[in-house]
């Protein structure tokens, strides 16, 4: 299985895509997505789209795994992240590829088995899990790269789970 992680943002997307394959998973490539903070919103979106979609064309993945905003007090930032999130959603399912969506607390829970891990706890457990000699930059690469690696344990949980009914 082929999965590739977001972590959406309004200026830079990040972007992770790991292969599963009986139970090991690798690393394909992790990067980050910009566009200029001066753009009008529409147009960073629209950038943003274009984009990730060439990246869904190159690495036709599976599934997309993409972590859901965090609306803290900065509900205006929640929101605006909200528009990334979108954009990444509908580049899937353009091409007709299952999404998932996962909250912060989720992908700590199932990279670092502790749902309030800090960055960098997370970050060590993704570069442990991938078999990586450093920490994958930027730090929105790495996060993308958590998003997949969730999305494969909750895979497996749920495999798990069925095979006990």
């Amino acid at each position: 299985m082929r999965v590739l992680g977001i972590d959406p943002g309004t200026v830079v997307i990040g972007y992770g895509v790991i292969d599963s394959v009986d139970g090991s998973v690798t690393m394909v490539e992790c990067g980050a997505l910009t566009s200029p903070a001066r753009l009008p919103i529409s147009e960073r979106l629209s950038n943003l789209y274009n984009q990730l979609c060439e990246i869904v064309s190159r690495h036709q993945p599976d599934v997309m795994a993409v972590e859901q905003p965090f609306v803290g007090k900065n509900v205006s930032s929640a929101l605006a992240i909200g528009k990334a999130q979108a954009i990444a959603v509908l580049a899937a399912a353009n091409k007709g590829i299952p999404t998932y969506e996962y909250t912060p607390a989720q992908i700590k829970q199932r990279v670092a088995n502790y749902g309030t891990s800090s960055k960098e706890q997370v970050q060590k457990m993704v570069r442990l899990q991938l078999g990586l000699s450093e920490v994958p930059e930027p730090a929105d690469a790495a996060d993308a790269l958590a998003t997949a690696l969730c999305h494969i344990s909750e895979v497996h949980l749920s495999n798990l789970l069925a095979e006990q009914t």
